[in-house]
């Protein structure tokens, strides 16, 4: 991998691309660090380490993970690319559910960026709401469970242009991060959004990693480094991981031309779904405490305080793994059509050897499907509840960063950029393929 780095920085037009993608990122990692306007830095600060001292636990801490801390430190980027992840996730469930969005998709380039277009729409709105909701609890002395009683968080808590000034530019944050990650697509290496994603989550790491060490130890540190480097060895083994269906083509004659004969696979991933069921259940995991925040006095919300807030409760690790199991059989079942993918088959001349053409390929295609889904499935559960097991096993901190979503944004979004760096090393150096 390293040395795909060093290839990458010795050719002129790779280097300039993972130059421009750094420097993207500096600008990036700047807007997270740069207070809203009317924050009061200083009053969010001394909430924050009240918070993180306290037994209270934040409603907010998948967003802020998605954030780099931004969140907490309610700055320009403080929404940082959920409200773009969330309306990709709506996007893709609609274009199952409106036949229009499906026809728009079969439109091949055109379509596409009509979809992209509506996700721009919708993650703008997700933002005004995001936004409005958390300036609104800031405001109120409720977005770190009380720890900030007495230190207001904004300059002009009672004013309503304030109000709306901040809320502004949280949502002008959120645009300009998507024309960031548009711009790393277009013009440097990788998928935007993804290394987007892949900073904000890697910026809280080594935070995550010292505060172990200042709470723990020595000892604790670096079995905890240990630990990590067998779960990412792990997750890399489970995530390159497919089952590969072979796929052979006939032979046709169309006009005085021999088309056909070729062989091929469908590479079926054992976690096919990726990182999308874990933020499906963590999303549904966060409602029942977020409606408990705001009637905190009912008994139905003192008894959700005590089993679905912390996440070392046996409870709330059950009814989070078993959301995700479920979400994962969804999800997949949603984006992987066994029926399409049979026509397309048959449509071309494609069979399986040994399994006829139509609907026993279908069958055959769904019963391969389920099977490896199991095992994706459990995977992607176990890996969410190694930040929870680890809070209760050693007391870690909430944002423990060996698991969940944080480690398998880093390795997924890491290995596709890898092989992305890769590729268009072989388009500029047929060596490999002579040796």
């Amino acid at each position: 991998m390293l040395s795909a780095f060093v290839h990458a920085f010795r050719t002129p037009d790779l280097r300039k691309k993972i130059l421009f993608v750094l420097f993207v990122i500096v600008l990036f990692r700047l807007g997270s660090t740069m207070p809203a306007p009317g924050i009061n830095v200083g009053n969010v600060q001394a909430a924050v380490t009240a918070a993180s001292s306290g037994e209270n636990s934040s409603l907010f801490a998948l967003i802020n993970v998605f954030s780099g801390g931004a969140l907490l430190q309610l700055t320009v980027f403080a929404l940082g690319i959920m409200p773009y992840i969330t309306a990709s996730i709506i996007l893709q469930l609609l274009v199952v559910v409106i036949p229009r969005l499906e026809a728009l998709k079969k439109e091949g380039q055109a379509g596409q960026t009509k979809i992209t277009q509506y996700t721009r729409y919708l993650t703008l709105g997700l933002a005004i709401l995001q936004a409005t909701g958390i300036v609104a609890l800031a405001r109120s002395g409720n977005l770190f469970g009380g720890a900030e009683q007495g230190r207001p968080l904004l300059y002009n808590p009672d004013s309503i242009l304030s109000f709306l000034l901040i809320v502004l530019t949280m949502v002008a944050g959120t645009a300009v991060i998507m024309w960031l990650g548009e711009l790393i697509t277009d013009r440097g290496v990788g998928n935007g959004m993804s290394i987007l994603i892949f900073t904000q989550v890697v910026a809280t790491f080594p935070g995550a990693m010292w505060q172990i060490k200042q709470t723990k130890g020595w000892a604790t540190f670096v079995a905890v480094i240990a630990i990590g480097l067998v779960i990412v060895a792990a997750v890399i083994f489970i995530e390159q991981a497919q089952r590969r269906i072979p796929v052979q083509y006939a032979k046709r004659m169309v006009g005085r031309r021999m088309f056909g004969g070729s062989s091929t696979y469908i590479p079926l991933k054992v976690n096919q779904a990726g990182i999308i069921p874990v933020i499906f259940a963590s999303s549904l995991m966060y409602l029942p405490a977020l409606m408990a925040q705001f009637n905190s006095g009912a008994p139905w919300a003192t008894w959700i305080n005590d089993n679905f807030v912390k996440g070392d409760h046996p409870l709330y690790m059950a009814t989070f793994f078993m959301l995700i199991v479920f979400f994962t059989y969804f999800y997949v079942s949603i984006t992987f059509n066994p029926e399409e993918v049979a026509d397309n088959m048959k449509k071309y001349g494609g069979f399986i050897p040994g399994i006829r053409a139509g609907r026993p390929t279908q069958d055959y295609l769904g019963y391969v499907l389920s099977r490896i889904t199991a095992p994706g499935a459990l995977y992607l559960g176990l890996i969410a509840l190694i930040p929870m097991i680890a809070i209760a096993a050693i007391g870690a901190s909430q944002n423990f960063p060996f698991g969940g979503t944080t480690l398998l944004i880093i390795v997924g979004v890491g290995l596709d950029t890898v092989k992305q760096i890769e590729s268009q090393l072989q388009q500029r150096n047929y060596e490999g393929f002579l040796k």
